[in-house]
């Protein structure tokens, strides 16, 4: 005849919680998942990818008030930066700034401007991307005549599409290339910013909804080049 067995012998290892347990347990969770959460977000955004909205015309036509970007962080660790790509810096006036302009010109080049023709290494560059207005920024050097200039090692010459309405390169020099924060590729959302009647963040969100016609459909999804 076998023994019997004591209380407790042998009983189940991995008894259920009780209630408190179980909502110090659920809690846990969900903390812990926030925490990921956040963390992931921010390995996101410093380097991976991050967005940007574009306040000013000074990228026009090619970018336009109210565009929303998406600009990849981790690109250049892989390779150079080229010519022609909208990449997004600190400014060198003001690091606290965000800028976004258009490489022009790149380390060790000569670049020169005659009129509204800009010479790398003596050689017209093709630019269809660039308009012309009237002047309203002030730079250095006179409008039509900029340069021959050599661009100095681990640094970029940047400039706006819109070329008479931009604060770039020919104001404020050259941008050191370790400024640089990424390269736009995507337009995720476009709205007519300017004729939004508020300020504030959460009545303009409620503004565009009520009023989806202010919403650019056509910029949505574009690639930025």
């Amino acid at each position: 005849m076998s023994k019997g067995m004591k209380h407790g012998e042998g009983a189940p290892t991995e008894a259920l919680a009780g209630p408190r347990s179980q909502g110090k347990s659920v809690l846990r969770e969900y903390a812990e998942a926030l925490i990921i959460a956040v963390l992931l977000a921010l390995v996101i955004r410093t380097f991976v990818v991050q967005a940007f909205k574009i306040p000013s015309g000074s990228m026009l036509p090619t970018l336009q008030i109210g565009d929303h970007i998406l600009v990849s962080k981790f690109l250049y660790y892989f390779q150079p930066i080229q010519r022609g790509e909208i990449i997004v810096f600190k400014f060198p006036q003001d690091e606290s700034r965000d800028f976004i302009k258009r490489v022009i010109g790149l380390p060790g080049e000569t670049l020169e401007i005659r009129g509204k023709q800009i010479l790398i290494n003596g050689k017209p560059l093709d630019e269809p991307y660039a308009v012309y207005g009237d002047w309203s920024v002030p730079r250095l050097g006179d409008r039509e005549q900029f340069g021959p200039i050599v661009i100095p090692p681990g640094r970029l010459f940047m400039m706006g599409d819109n070329r008479d309405h931009s604060m770039d390169s020919r104001v404020w020099g050259f941008l050191d290339t370790q400024k640089v924060k990424g390269k736009a590729f995507i337009i995720y959302f476009s709205v007519k910013s300017d004729d939004i009647p508020y300020t504030s963040a959460l009545p303009s969100v409620f503004y565009v909804l009520s009023h989806p016609s202010m919403i650019r459909w056509n910029r949505l999804g574009g690639l930025v080049h």
